[in-house]
């Protein structure tokens, strides 16, 4: 990843640093790997993402599809 510091400005770079680290999922990757988690509990996280992921996925295709 490269963030690219313009005129010296290291804060603006700071910011779009930040903004691509959470958008990628960084910090909740790094936020779930400071305790160790138990792999019943890894099961459970992984099925809720995908319920999560495919709620948002149904609900963009029913804007854009309408059924």
């Amino acid at each position: 990843m490269q963030v690219f510091v313009r005129d010296n400005d290291v804060g603006a770079a700071l910011r779009v640093l930040k903004k691509k680290l959470q958008r990628e999922g960084t910090f909740r990757e790094m936020k779930r790997r400071r305790n160790f988690e138990k792999p019943s509990e890894r099961r459970t996280r992984e099925k809720q993402e995908a319920v999560r992921r495919y709620r948002k996925a149904m609900r963009k295709r029913f804007e854009r599809e309408g059924y």
